[in-house]
């Protein structure tokens, strides 16, 4: 799955399972016209925005900002955190929107122009960019000086606040922090707070137990030179690595809302008390008052206890300036505050042990015999007419749930077929849902959640005889696939200066992709798990890493293509040097022969690719064999023969590779 943010639950596949297999593609917005042209995919936001701005009259601000976000600074979040998609009817997972006393506006990034226009009415604008600088810029130009901002503290991380105060500086406009948050006002039939339990997970998927990693927070505590007295846990994942828990508060996403404080003596866990049973008050030595014993607090009174301790003489409070939120902030004081980009939490969660690896890649076999009965499937049923974007989409969640330890999806799958997938983060609906042909390419993206490890995988396949440009630019994320999986690299390289490998092949024709290359994946958490990736600010890689790579191709119209592995940074040995690593791809799914031109291949790539399919066959084999599916071990034989290994003479090296991506991080900014 590429960077594309959350799809919420009101959208979610199995409420959508009854959907027209016929559906027309939809339309964009035309505000040009009169009567404007509205799309049946938009949302009429007229009153809303009505009902807004008389709530800021009260508040002297001249404008709102409304992001995409919830108090711990979530990329996936609850419905009842849908504030940007209530107010806009925009559902994309990266947008901000900000509303004046006469003007709507939207920013978002190039993944979701086309949706944008899709989804909003006429009363909104679109600004075709996501930066916070990019919003207050506009904000400066077209509000008067002396006007005032009104933003809620609970959903700006830090950063974001800085840049926006940033830009905002000498321009006599400023923001103002408003504690209620006004859409919350407005949305009279917002959905309820997510009641769901909490759960421990089973030993036998845990290798530290929550003792273990608290002291080893305690330890880094101890011995950072700024010697912090407590430690804040603000987003979700980081409370549910601590004490190898999970929730069922954000779709697809096993979390539950918390907060964390822990000092050298206590552990303060703010969450739902409501929820937690008798045998996890037990787990988590909740009747006690030691240094092991968790202290349970009620989620809503986090600031007010929060507060209490800041003002404890000699207190001073370790927070990830990536995920605190901008009302636990205002709480601090200089004297008060040591920051990083990320917690301790989130960078040791970021290495995964030897059981969590071991794991990892159990539950992406289990998760491969699902992909595979997909496409063994719509081999058959599509020349047959009888499968659609959702059909699909709905059944390889099916094949998924019959796995073992399988909890459902890790985010709504992306089933798309034609000019659907040129739209990198489309999913279908009632309104958008095509029927599948062989005429039309077909890409699938999906992923599943298993008690020992979260899973994605995108693969792209042909029914009939795809276009020579379809071919070629197939075969080219391929390459770029391989050169980036391939490459041997010194531990502690950033992935973003290795990024370019993937797009070189598509670059030398003038082809490129407008997403991000990878991202962190984990045991039973999101999908998306920071801060490991190809991003300016992903951490350094090292042993034990699991990240995806998935570089793509999207003709506009017309269709897409991205091909995503998951990969484990394992340590390599060179002729020479030591501490250097390479990356060895997880995921298990053969790639659509049709679609590869093996001329455009280079020996090296071959070689490669035969022995990526040799282990397809070696690992897949004895699982296939044990579930007794004979079929599926038959199609997995027969998309997994070798290729003939020539090729294309152009070879090139791994050195070579990194020494080109070295010099285009400084000449080339990426998109």
């Amino acid at each position: 799955m590429t960077g594309c943010g959350r799809l919420l639950a009101l959208l979610s596949l199995a409420a959508l399972a009854g959907c027209s297999s016929g559906a027309a593609e939809p339309t964009e917005r035309n505000c040009s016209v009169i009567p404007p042209h509205i799309p049946s995919t938009a949302q009429n936001t007229t009153l809303r925005l009505q009902e807004l701005r008389e709530l800021m009259v009260p508040w002297n601000i001249s404008a709102y900002i409304i992001p995409g976000t919830d108090a711990h600074l979530s990329e996936y979040i609850a419905p009842s955190d849908a504030r940007l998609a209530f107010m806009t009817g925009f559902t994309g997972s990266a947008g901000t929107a900000v509303v004046t006393r006469d003007r709507a506006v939207l920013w978002t990034d190039s993944r979701y122009w086309l949706q944008a226009e899709r989804e909003m009415d006429c009363n909104w604008e679109l600004e075709r960019d996501a930066s916070s600088q990019s919003v207050a810029k506009w904000l400066i130009a077209v509000l008067p000086a002396d006007s005032l901002i009104g933003f809620d503290p609970f959903l700006f991380s830090l950063k974001v606040h800085e840049s926006y105060t940033n830009t905002l500086e000498f321009s006599q406009r400023s923001l103002k922090s408003v504690p209620e948050n006004l859409v919350d006002i407005v949305w009279k039939d917002r959905p309820l707070i997510p009641s769901g339990g909490v759960m421990r997970l089973p030993d036998k998927f845990i290798q530290r137990t929550w003792q273990q990693k608290v002291g080893e927070m305690r330890e880094v505590m101890k011995y950072d030179p700024y010697k912090p007295t407590a430690l804040l846990l603000s987003a979700l994942d980081e409370t549910a690595w601590l004490f190898n828990m999970r929730g069922e508060d954000i779709p697809y996403n096993p979390f539950f809302y918390s907060y964390t404080l822990l000092t050298e003596d206590k552990i303060w866990l703010f969450l739902h008390t409501e929820r937690i049973s008798e045998e996890l008050r037990n787990y988590l030595s909740a009747s006690c008052d030691g240094p092991l014993c968790v202290q349970l607090k009620s989620y809503d009174s986090f600031l007010k206890e929060f507060k209490v301790y800041v003002n404890e003489p000699g207190s001073k409070v370790w927070i990830g300036t990536e995920y605190t939120n901008y009302a636990a902030y205002e709480v601090l004081t200089p004297d008060t505050l040591v920051t990083s980009s990320y917690s301790p939490v989130l960078i040791a969660k970021a290495v995964k042990d030897e059981k969590e690896q071991q794991i990892l890649r159990n539950a992406h076999v289990r998760d491969a015999i699902a992909v595979i009965q997909l496409l063994m499937r719509l081999e058959k049923t599509v020349p047959e007419g009888k499968e659609t974007e959702m059909t699909a989409a709905l059944y390889v969640n099916e094949c998924r749930s019959k796995q073992n330890d399988n909890r459902g999806p890790s985010f709504a799958t992306i089933s798309a077929s034609g000019p659907n997938a040129a739209l990198a983060h489309y999913f279908p609906t009632n309104e958008t849902s095509r029927k599948l042909t062989v005429d039309e390419m077909y890409l699938v993206d999906s992923g599943g959640q298993y008690l020992d490890g979260t899973t994605d995988i995108t693969r792209t396949v042909h029914w009939g005889t795809p276009t020579a440009r379809q071919q070629e630019a197939f075969t080219r994320v391929l390459m770029g696939n391989i050169e980036l999986s391939r490459t041997i690299f010194p531990t502690g390289t950033r992935g973003i200066n290795m990024e370019m490998l993937a797009r070189r092949a598509l670059w030398e024709v003038g082809l490129n992709y407008g997403h991000g290359t990878g991202h962190g994946v984990g045991n039973y958490f999101g999908v998306h798990e920071w801060p490991v990736g190809f991003q300016g600010n992903n951490i350094p890689f090292s042993p034990g890493m699991f990240m995806s790579i998935e570089p793509g191709y999207y003709k506009e119209n017309d269709f897409g293509i991205r091909i995503e592995d998951i990969v484990e940074t394992v340590p390599v040995q060179t002729k020479y040097g030591r501490d250097f690593l390479t990356f060895e791809i997880i995921s298990l799914v053969p790639y659509d022969k049709k679609l590869i031109d093996d001329s455009l291949l280079s020996p090296v790539q071959l070689q490669w690719l035969n022995k990526y399919y040799k282990k397809i066959r070696e690992i897949l084999s004895p699982e296939l064999d044990s579930q007794g599916l004979k079929e599926e071990k038959a199609w997995m034989m027969k998309n997994t023969e070798p290729f003939p290994e020539s090729g294309s003479s152009a070879a090139v090296s791994s050195s070579s590779l990194v020494l080109l991506s070295l010099v285009l991080v400084l000449l080339q900014n990426v998109v």
